[in-house]
């Protein structure tokens, strides 16, 4: 990275102005929230762009996936491997690149928008009266800045459909209460398949997204509309691509794969030494914990909140994956904006920190220096896990009334535990 202390400068500001404002007690409006968030991606994004360094799955991946589309090529083949998703995000990419711009902004034109969108969409998670604090938190959000525009990752655009999923399946169950009809359901299970469609991830939150909707009529259309959305880009590929029924199926076969390297992040970097490494073996026997405990700290906040519910999942998940990128700590950060809670603005902090120095200090050396100084760095991960821990809301894992409201709106407000 060629300005380290400007990016750095850049980060620690936003993290002050959340700060702050939480400590004042400020309640921006939308426009100003807006503004702020904007501003602070436009300034990461002329600094990124026109960097000399940039992410090598970015680069090199990701910028593979568009041309390949450019070029009518299945984005995962003419990627070998780099790109191990849906069409859905290349696609984007290659309108992108289709206008003349060059990779390093069209690359993150997709993320950035998206991450503008979330900051309202955050503010609606978060209810009406705690609005405008939610989406200033996250428009300030160091992590959020940096997987958004430094690193250029698809999560922002994940997120923004798998938090419309939730609005819109609260909203179904308003709308029942008034005669709505299932179609409701229908759109929040649609607006699930397209988070699915940009990663794989959001697949451990089908179930809390289902429970949120109103009767099994919905929660019906809405799986099915969940799964039609990735059979629709998936079935795409031949159309748009030189792709035929056998590359369709072998596509479909690797992204169902799960790559068995680890080392980067918590048990796993202890067991290497801080390096990259294919276990097979470890990573079965993580995927194993994690499926477990997903399962587990499901139906244990199975009354909570389904916003609680999800902080508790994936900060669960964070602390037993076998595996991990720096981008993956952005999954809770939209819910832990929405519905704090005692310990989630230190974890977050502290997490900013880890993901910052892999972001800005160890860009600072070639090769054999970032193999070095990535040792320690993955091992010191374990020192994040403790607050991570301690900012999953134990407290919440049942419905806690609230004065004047009913028991069944108290969702819609944010606890103070």
């Amino acid at each position: 990275m060629d300005h380290p202390e400007f990016t750095a400068f850049v980060l620690v500001a936003g993290m002050i102005l959340a700060g702050v404002a939480q400590w004042r007690g400020w309640r921006p409006t939308l426009p100003v929230a807006l503004a702020v968030g904007i501003g602070l991606r436009l300034i990461l994004l002329i600094s990124a762009s026109s960097d000399s360094w940039q992410p090598v799955d970015y680069n090199e991946g990701f910028r593979a996936a568009g041309r390949a589309i450019l070029h009518h090529q299945d984005p995962v083949l003419a990627s070998q491997g780099s790109w191990h998703f849906l069409p859905m995000i290349p696609y984007f990419y290659a309108l992108a690149l289709a206008t003349g711009l060059p990779w390093e902004i069209a690359g993150r034109v997709c993320t950035l928008i998206a991450d503008v969108v979330l900051i309202a969409l955050v503010g609606r998670l978060a209810g009406r009266k705690h609005a405008a604090a939610a989406r200033f938190q996250y428009a300030c959000n160091p992590i959020a800045l940096m997987v958004a525009v430094i690193h250029g990752q698809v999560e922002p655009i994940s997120l923004v459909f798998l938090v419309g999923a939730y609005i819109l399946a609260r909203s179904a169950r308003t709308g029942a209460e008034n005669g709505g009809t299932g179609l409701n359901g229908a759109w929040a299970g649609a607006m699930f398949g397209f988070a699915l469609s940009a990663k794989s991830w959001p697949i451990i939150l089908l179930p809390v997204v289902l429970a949120i909707l109103p009767n099994w009529r919905q929660r019906l259309y809405g799986l099915v509309a969940a799964g039609a959305v990735p059979v629709f880009f998936l079935v795409t590929l031949p159309l748009v691509v030189s792709s035929n029924w056998a590359d369709m199926l072998n596509v479909a076969r690797y992204l169902g794969e799960v790559r068995p390297i680890v080392g980067e992040w918590g048990w796993t970097a202890l067991m290497t030494g801080g390096d990259w490494t294919l276990a097979p073996t470890a990573a079965k026997i993580g995927q194993i914990i994690l499926y477990t405990t997903i399962a587990l700290v499901m139906w244990l906040w199975w009354r909570a909140d389904r916003i609680d519910q999800t902080s508790a999942i994936l900060l669960a998940f964070m602390l037993v994956t076998p595996r991990l990128g720096a981008q993956y700590l952005l999954w809770f950060v939209p819910f832990l904006c929405a519905r704090p809670t005692r310990w989630s603005r230190p974890a977050m902090a502290l997490a900013a920190v880890w993901a910052g120095t892999g972001y800005i200090y160890l860009t600072q050396f070639d090769d054999t220096g970032w193999w070095e100084n990535h040792e320690w760095w993955a091992m010191s991960s374990v020192a994040v896990l403790p607050l991570l821990a301690l900012a999953i809301p134990w407290y919440r894992r049942r419905p806690q009334p609230v004065e004047g409201l009913p028991v069944t709106e108290t969702e819609l407000v944010p606890a103070t535990k």
